[in-house]
């Protein structure tokens, strides 16, 4: 069947324009809700993950002064917050009353739970060496040595674990196109839909955000010369956070998707252990030196 569907770099100069007629084409689409579905909850699903999405953004501190809350237990915070991500998906899954959003959606339970023991258990590495759960401080203890250096594996592994807690290629497995048709978003469409779209592309962003805080030291220069001490501290962190998404964009292309089997033996088997190693190694180093911080 012949298609008029416009090619993605024909809708405005070097097709720049093709996410807004994507986003025009969602607000604009007939909403359909299958008549055997749990009406409320299959609603409310692409609400709470889109909102959760957004509100952890509150505590990530764009400069020392520039954050919405500039709380005491951010990393906490952004971790339960990310932790209640999964709610929105199972609702959809199982408010949908058919299989394959279901099957997706117990999927995407098992495979966010997995990571985020592992992603949990990297971050008490970062706090070993900070001493503070506050966002501001953990970028400010890294003035002299940014921490994806002495902990790089744990930033390899956080990386990894991100993919996977944001159902990402090659962990898209709650969502794959070959056996589950588009996992819980089957039966899903219009702006309810983009929805969905808008909080996975969200919660990557949040990662990536995270991960610049926690490793790439945040808001601060790589070189503290001129004229790389003039750009403002914001820049420098969206700078981080879009190199990372490219990360994020670049595995999609080149790593195919993994089994579940594969991806339940890498969190459990692989991810758990060697954290749990490293977090020893990181806390005998510090208490062997002496070099603990005071809390």
């Amino acid at each position: 069947m012949f298609k008029k569907r416009q090619g993605p770099n024909v809708v405005g100069p070097f097709g720049l324009l093709q996410s807004l007629a994507d986003a025009l084409k969602y607000m604009f689409k007939e909403i359909i809700i299958p008549a055997s579905s749990n009406k409320i909850i299959f609603i409310l699903a692409p609400i709470v993950t889109m909102t959760l999405a957004l509100i952890a953004w509150a505590v990530i501190p764009f400069g020392e002064d520039q954050v919405l809350s500039n709380i005491n237990v951010g990393i906490l915070y952004i971790f339960a917050v990310s932790s209640l991500g999964v709610y929105g998906i199972i609702m959809g899954g199982w408010a949908s009353n058919s299989k394959y959003p279901f099957l997706g959606s117990i999927r995407s339970a098992a495979q966010m739970v997995s990571y985020e023991v592992s992603i949990g258990i990297i971050i008490i590495n970062v706090l070993l060496c900070t001493g503070s759960l506050n966002l501001n401080d953990i970028v400010i203890a890294q003035q002299e040595m940014w921490f994806v250096i002495p902990l790089f594996p744990m930033f390899v592994i956080f990386f990894i674990s991100a993919l996977a807690e944001t159902n990402r290629p090659p962990f898209d497995l709650p969502e794959a196109e070959a056996e589950l048709v588009a996992g819980y978003q089957t039966e899903y469409s219009g702006m309810m839909y983009a929805m969905f779209w808008l909080g996975e592309y969200a919660n990557i962003l949040l990662m990536c955000a995270l991960g610049s805080i926690l490793f790439l030291g945040g808001w601060l220069s790589p070189i503290d010369l001129y004229p790389f001490n003039l750009i403002p501290g914001a820049i420098w962190l969206i700078f981080k956070i879009l190199f990372l998404f490219i990360l994020f964009a670049l595995v999609k292309a080149i790593v195919p998707r993994y089994r579940y089997d594969q991806l339940m033996r890498l969190g459990w088997k692989i991810f758990l252990p060697l954290s749990l190693t490293y977090v020893v190694l990181t806390a005998s180093y510090l208490f062997y030196f002496n070099l603990l911080p005071t809390i």
